[in-house]
């Protein structure tokens, strides 16, 4: 159901056509490219409507922050819409404040003095679609790769990253299904022909990537003198932008050289004490490029693409720019 049907039916009010609003263009770039923003009169009151773009779902930490910043720039309240809501995550928005709506089912907006709760949908599982970690990992490694090769052969460069012939032969089918390459056999070996150009495939393969932080840990600091690892987070767009360094390193570590940090006598802290590192544990391998002291630029901005720091913002920016294509 509409959102404006919704809020007709709802209050038994008479309620415009929402617009587009004026003002979008003023908010930064991730914003504009996470939500959907239009503009409604309610109860003489006119307000801003944020909708996630197809496909996307965010963490509501961020939901908060980023309509925290749509409200500084329009001065006027700012409903978050979606589809679903499980009940925990109505009732943080509600400890919150944060506006929103769920048409056909839910409305809070605490600036109108307005609260009303009917029943939950069960959210819809996550959207079938995006690439699993071995595949976006090859993908991105075929991407980097200098001189471009629009033939690759995933045997080869998944033997470096430690996955099985089955897995493998998932990421074969994966990349296939997903009309991102096209497999082909030579002799006994299976071989993938990207049939466009480097930037054409990464902008046709983001919908289907995902962050590849799983979560971030704190690890006492002499861990990194052993493990070597790959700088990552702020410490790695700082090597790209001008963006400050932190005072203490990021760094990333993938699955199987984290359980052997574990097995080895590592161990986590609780949180940001003195004489710990942040690290972040990454679903596949952070060292998709040889011989550099990052992960790789790509990776990079899946991992922060969502980060609502203007100046982190501006830093992938010009990431964007240093890109091999």
């Amino acid at each position: 159901m509409p959102a404006r049907q919704y809020l007709q039916e709802a209050l038994g009010v008479p309620t415009q056509e929402a617009k587009p609003w004026a003002r979008a263009d003023e908010l930064p770039y991730f914003l504009r490219d996470a939500f959907r923003f239009s503009e409604l009169a309610l109860l003489g009151q006119s307000i801003v409507l944020a909708v996630p773009r197809s496909g996307q779902r965010h963490s509501l930490s961020e939901v908060r922050r980023w309509l925290d910043k749509v409200r500084a720039v329009s001065g006027q309240p700012v409903l978050y819409g979606t589809d679903t809501l499980a009940s925990y995550e109505r009732k943080r928005l509600i400890e919150q404040k944060v506006p929103f709506i769920v048409p056909g089912n839910q409305l809070y907006l605490p600036d109108l003095g307005l609260d009303l709760r009917e029943y939950f949908r069960r959210p819809a599982p996550a959207p079938e679609g995006s690439l699993s970690p071995a595949a976006q990992a090859l993908l991105i490694t075929a991407l980097l790769r200098q001189p471009w090769q629009a033939e690759w052969q995933p045997s080869a460069m998944g033997c470096a990253l430690g996955y099985s012939a089955m897995t493998l032969s998932r990421v074969i089918q994966e990349l296939a299904g997903a009309r991102l390459a096209t497999p082909y056999t030579v002799g006994r070996s299976r071989w993938l022909r990207m049939e466009s150009a480097p930037r054409q495939i990464w902008d046709q393969a983001k919908p289907m990537l995902r962050t590849p932080v799983k979560r971030t840990v704190w690890v006492p600091r002499e861990a990194a003198v052993c493990a070597r690892p790959r700088l990552a987070g702020s410490s790695a767009l700082a090597r790209y932008s001008m963006l400050a360094e932190s005072a203490s390193p990021v760094y990333a570590v993938g699955p199987i050289t984290w359980k052997a940090m574990i097995d080895s006598g590592v161990r986590e802290l609780p949180g940001p004490i003195a004489s710990a590192d942040e690290w972040q544990l990454w679903r596949y391998n952070p060292a998709l490029v040889p011989d550099q002291a990052t992960v790789d630029p790509l990776s990079l901005i899946l991992s922060m693409e969502n980060d609502a720091d203007d100046r982190v913002q501006i830093a992938l920016d010009a990431l964007k720019e240093q890109l091999p294509w």
